[in-house]
């Protein structure tokens, strides 16, 4: 992929085409800093190295790893250098820098991961670089941890010298013009690999191996999944955004690259070691590292309609069309309401003996939510009233993370101290065994995560959606009216409503502490948070939004306000003398002044036509 060149005038040209004379011109341009980029890519090539090393030799003294995975590592680690270097070599500057700081972007979350090795080897659920056939306590780092943190410190050191590349690129390419729908493709595949990222990598029925997803992994690994369940789809989406197309290619092929590293090794793990099973978890993250990497190969830009366009136009047809994203927002909506219909209805909890099962109050709420978010996606399929539908959409998966959260906290707090069974794993004892007590966590537990999952990916789709809908339209919604300045009074009501709301208790039960913001914060206040950060977001994006679609904004804001307030029946209802807090009645009045400013939005549409 080549990059852009400016004209003498200082307009922006379009792609220059390989061998021209534009083309040269653009290699030797000063700004494409030829030195920073050959000495990044060295700087890739010597982390690569480093990390095919560390591959070879022992991570954890005395230790080895489950499988022959040596020869699978090292062409993973390779790989990324080997595309640098070519991309150097042909002169693609921008590609270069895309795929440089596509590697560098995931380079912290991945040596987190690594020095989970070095903080607590037999905590770490790495079977490609070391796996346990006895019980250890703190095992001593080997030889083969110290190349593969340099790696990830030379990678981290190349971005920085891209980053400038990056920049004169974009500035070389002047806007982002042309619909690259393909590359509206690249943020679900991010969050779906992100998502991956924070299940667990694989199953594991070997006691000295406990596979665990990433909130409930040993720290320092932790914070790594995290941090690259975070940065994957940002990545994505910088490299949407990048003018420059080949930037933006590199972008997607580093990030799919470093992603393959990732989740690869557990997946074949998984395949080939004795009691070690595939998880979802490395099957999402590989699955989103190739299609990246392959759509990185694709075309990005999409001639507008006044360009000359040679050929049959077959190119153009087989883009993702309006119709097709509508079709994937509301499948997707409806799956994940499906799936938080069967985390309500199946158990959260079982127990492990005959211990009874508690009840999970907050999976009524779970049930609101699935409702909250099926009825509009059913209307996404209406030509008429899709874009209207598709805006509450886009905000009322948040319901799904608010009632979620509160399920997955009750789970994680009864099963935390759960007794686990040994030989379930396969471990021979002497003596016997005490009988099993505790709870473990049901079916209810896996559906949410997946209600979670869909959710999130499909407000994705619904905000892709929306941007094609723009595309689609004459001008591209440049010239439409904006909604109504009046709109911003009630916004400020409603925004100040609406934090405290979700900061305040709905209901107040003897005996019954509820999860906060600023106090007795836990697992479900994230839920909370990020309801609260959607429906923020909601706001500030209204004033300069087109009316019908601050409209849509507005009254899905409501409708996830109206899921807060509606805590008080639903989960109230289960704990005896609970009574209406003052976070009902805040709830209620946010969701009216958001239909308020709704109403007035619409009134505006309405008074434009």
């Amino acid at each position: 992929m080549t990059s852009r060149s400016r004209h003498p005038g200082g307009t922006s040209a379009g792609q220059a085409v390989p061998g021209t004379a534009s083309a040269e011109l653009l290699r030797s341009e000063p700004g494409a800093r030829p030195r920073a980029l050959l000495l990044s890519a060295g700087l890739v090539s010597a982390g690569a190295v480093a990390l095919a090393v560390g591959a070879l030799l022992p991570v954890v003294r005395g230790g080895s790893p489950g499988f022959t995975a040596a020869p699978l590592l090292v062409v993973l680690a390779l790989a990324p250098a080997v595309a640098v270097l070519y991309a150097v070599s042909t002169g693609r500057s921008g590609l270069t820098a895309g795929l440089v700081l596509g590697l560098t972007a995931l380079a912290p979350g991945r040596l987190l991961v690594d020095l989970q090795l070095l903080a607590d080897g037999s905590l770490a659920a790495r079977p490609e670089l070391f796996l346990a056939d006895r019980l250890l306590a703190l095992p001593p780092a080997g030889p083969g941890l110290w190349p593969l943190v340099a790696g990830h410190l030379l990678t981290l050191a190349a971005g920085a010298f891209a980053a400038g590349a990056a920049r004169d690129e974009a500035e070389l390419a002047g806007e982002l013009d042309g619909r690259r729908r393909w590359r509206l493709l690249g943020p679900v595949l991010g969050v779906t690999g992100g998502i991956g990222l924070l299940l667990a990598p694989l199953g594991s029925g070997n006691a000295y191996l406990l596979a665990k997803n990433a909130f409930e992994g040993p720290t320092v690994a932790m914070a790594g999944y995290l941090l690259l369940a975070a940065l994957l789809p940002l990545t994505v989406l910088v490299a949407v955004s990048s003018p420059s197309a080949a930037v933006g290619k590199g972008g997607f092929a580093g990030a799919g690259l470093a992603a393959l590293a990732v989740g690869v090794p557990p997946m074949v793990a998984g395949l080939v070691v004795d009691r070690l099973s595939v998880a979802p978890g490395s099957v999402l993250v590989t699955v989103a590292g190739l299609a990246l990497s392959g759509l990185a190969c694709t075309r990005f830009d999409v001639a507008e309609a006044g360009e000359a366009v040679t050929g049959d136009l077959a190119g153009e047809a087989r883009l993702p069309g309006l119709f097709w994203w509508r079709l994937v927002t509301g499948g997707l909506a409806l799956l994940a309401a499906a799936a938080a219909v069967a985390g309500a209805l199946t158990p959260v909890l079982k127990a492990n003996g005959a211990t009874p099962v508690p009840e999970t109050p907050s999976r009524w709420l779970l049930l609101g939510a699935a409702v909250v978010l099926a009825v509009p996606a059913l209307f996404v399929f209406v030509p008429r009233l899709s874009a209207f539908a598709r805006g509450v959409v886009a905000a009322t998966w948040a319901g799904v993370v608010l009632a979620g959260a509160a399920v997955l906290s009750a789970a994680l707090s009864v099963t935390e101290d759960k007794a686990v069974d040994p030989a379930l794993f396969g471990v021979d004892l002497p003596l016997p065994l005490p009988d099993k007590v505790g709870y473990s966590a049901g079916p209810g537990v896996t559906w949410t995560f997946v209600a979670l999952a869909l959710a999130a990916v499909a407000a994705l789709a619904a905000v892709i959606t929306g941007v094609v809908e723009r595309d689609d339209s004459e001008d591209g919604g440049m010239d439409e009216p904006r909604a109504n300045g009046n709109v911003l009074t009630p916004l400020v009501a409603a925004a100040v409503l609406a934090i405290a709301a979700f900061g305040t208790p709905v209901f107040t039960a003897p005996g019954y502490t509820a999860a906060g913001l600023w106090s007795d914060f836990g697992a479900a206040s994230w839920g909370l948070l990020g309801a609260l950060a959607v429906v923020l977001g909601l706001y500030a994006l209204v004033v300069r939004s087109r009316p019908v679609a601050a409209a849509s904004a507005l009254a899905g804001a409501a409708l996830v306000l109206g899921l807060r307030a509606a805590e008080l029946p639903l989960v109230g209802s289960e704990y005896d003398g609970s009574s209406a807090g003052i976070g009902f009645w805040l709830a209620l009045g946010a969701a009216v002044v958001s239909l308020v400013a709704a109403g007035m939005a619409a009134a505006g549409s309405r008074r434009s036509e």
